[in-house]
């Protein structure tokens, strides 16, 4: 499963990493060293805690841009039929849902607590393994 850093979990929840390093601190969110002793967040965790916080959580006010479209964030929720899926992105405050085809899901390997990157345009949603 993979795991991110603190400053890789604040651009991905769309906060600084100083509010991110509070919250871990805070007992809000799960967090483990590494080898070189840096904290990490498991995937699967911060995938919850980005719901959470979308739903209205936070306790401040955050903030989150687009550009181009592009909607870096965490996989959230996948959900495969036998042809089509969806893929749940939480970016930030953002809840994107993308129908796609099973094999496109798993062609990019997504799971839940991955990064990716949802871009949209017009009323398609496209995702991007990062």
């Amino acid at each position: 499963m993979q795991s991110y850093t603190i400053g890789q979990a604040a651009r991905l929840l769309g906060v600084s990493p100083d509010t991110a390093r509070r919250w871990a601190d805070a007992g809000r969110v799960a967090t483990h060293r590494d080898e070189g002793g840096r904290r990490l967040i498991d995937g699967r965790d911060l995938a919850a805690f980005s719901v959470e916080l979308a739903q209205g959580g936070s306790g401040e006010e955050v903030s989150c841009t687009s550009v181009r479209n592009a909607f870096p964030g965490i996989v959230t929720a996948i959900k495969l039929g036998d042809v089509a899926a969806q893929v749940e992105i939480q970016a930030g405050p953002h809840r994107l849902v993308s129908l796609l085809t099973r094999e496109a899901v798993e062609d990019l390997g997504l799971e839940v607590g991955m990064e990716a990157t949802a871009r949209v345009k017009s009323t398609n949603v496209h995702i991007d393994r990062v």
